[in-house]
């Protein structure tokens, strides 16, 4: 087999996630591409320590990455050695690339508003999902039929980053058009079983175990695509979900049509969740539950957006406002 194809099964043995199988693959390629001499292409066996080294240090200083970026690479690289090769690649010391923590963008409460009503159905919905469960732009194009429960006002993220589940809340306001969407998407699903094409990709094994659940509506997509599409990895052809990149740039557009002036990325939701829980007064440690955050030192950033906000816990006021005008 090739290395591809290799990588390629170790990587789906290990059930890591597409996102992370297609960045880890464009993270060898580029190490392989940066050793490529007048010769032609190295093979990874023939290389070790001073060619992880020389790549990583490359990174920081000549491509000026981001500490995670740089972590992102070194980590695709040691999967290929120690997993897929099989092999010690040593030790080696890269110039790192230096860590930063910037304060992320959170938006007013009647900047979300203004941003949502410029987002228009069925993309809204998945934005106010977003902005009421705190969920990623992916989490929530993946939701499935069974993942609402509208009578305990939850949302379950199935396999979120760090392949976790987490439960979270769901909004009152969304109950009503929640449940005409499950109504409409029952119609679809119907729909595409009489044309024999109601077949939804599972999780893992899952359809070994049980294969009529493939075609089940629970196990649908609520937020379907209006094309039928081919699976990658089996071939089938079935329904996904709304593309991630569908969402993300209807909410830049919406951005661009309010009066906001700074960068808003679909990401902006989740942090304008956790901002606006914690000047509730919701505690840190509940929000890191809801964002699925492993540790509670990633949550502790929007403590401070909110101490650095004029309307936070600090409650901060600006000099300048008690200044008295000199005549």
């Amino acid at each position: 087999m090739t290395l591809h194809e290799d990588f390629i099964a170790v990587i789906r043995r290990k059930h890591y996630s597409r996102r992370t199988e297609r960045t880890y693959w464009s993270w060898i390629m580029a190490f392989l591409r940066f050793h490529r001499g007048a010769d032609g292409w190295r093979h990874p066996r023939a290389m070790g320590a001073a060619e992880v080294e020389s790549f990583l240090t490359h990174l920081a200083v000549q491509r000026c990455v981001a500490a995670a970026t740089q972590n992102q690479a070194l980590n695709a690289v040691v999967f290929l050695y120690k997993q897929v090769l099989e092999l010690d690649p040593g030790s080696f010391h890269a110039v790192r690339a230096k860590p930063s923590r910037r304060i992320p963008t959170v938006l007013s409460r009647r900047e979300v508003c203004a941003l949502l009503a410029e987002i228009a159905p069925p993309i809204r919905m998945i934005a106010e999902v977003m902005y009421g469960g705190g969920l990623r732009v992916g989490e929530a194009c993946a939701v499935r039929v069974m993942d609402i429960d509208l009578d305990r006002l939850q949302l379950t993220v199935r396999r979120g980053k760090g392949n976790k589940d987490r439960i979270t809340p769901l909004s009152e306001r969304l109950i009503a058009p929640l449940r005409a969407l499950i109504v409409a998407r029952r119609a679809l699903h119907a729909s595409d079983i009489a044309a024999r094409e109601g077949w939804v990709e599972l999780p893992f094994a899952f359809e070994r175990k049980s294969p009529k659940a493939a075609w089940s509506l629970e196990w649908q997509y609520l937020f379907a695509a209006a094309d039928l599409s081919r699976d990658p990895i089996s071939g089938r052809r079935g329904r996904w979900h709304i593309h991630e990149s569908t969402v993300q740039k209807a909410v830049s557009a919406a951005a661009r049509a309010t009066d906001i002036t700074r960068r808003v990325t679909s990401h902006v939701l989740r942090h304008s969740f956790a901002t606006h829980l914690l000047e509730d007064g919701y505690d840190i440690r509940t929000i890191q539950t809801l964002l699925g955050h492993s540790h509670v030192e990633t949550t502790m950033i929007y403590t401070h957006v909110v101490a650095q906000s004029s309307r936070g816990v600090l409650r901060v006021r600006s000099p300048l406002d008690s200044l008295v005008a000199v005549a």
